[in-house]
């Protein structure tokens, strides 16, 4: 899935379906991804030197890839995104629901980027 930092995504499936936030971090080996203010949970802590008030934090916790949509910068909407070949050569993300360009992959490279 192409998902960045950073990208705004919507929650498609969960108790948070429909939320629309910033993705924090990915993990591309498990394939999952921590987005903000999504999956909050409760971690007990006991009191300590680094916590002297012990009690409840609230977390985020990694949703599975799976379950988000990347929102287009450019309709707004929840969409899959694509990588294709621009004509400098250079590779792109792109939505597939209004084909506009989300920004850059990997510069261009070979035959074409020397024109």
């Amino acid at each position: 899935m192409r998902v960045k930092v950073g990208d705004t995504v919507e929650v498609t499936a969960g108790k948070d379906r429909g939320v629309k936030a910033k993705v924090k971090a990915i993990d591309h080996d498990a394939g999952k991804v921590t987005v903000e203010g999504v999956n909050r949970v409760y971690k007990h802590v006991r009191k300590s030197q680094r916590n002297p008030q012990g009690g409840r934090l609230s977390m985020e916790m990694p949703l599975q890839m799976s379950n988000v949509a990347v929102v287009c910068s450019r309709c707004g909407k929840a969409a899959r995104m694509g990588a294709r070949i621009a004509r400098d050569g250079s590779k792109e993300r792109f939505c597939k629901k209004c084909g506009g360009s989300t920004g850059e992959i990997s510069p261009p490279k070979g035959k074409k980027s020397e024109k």
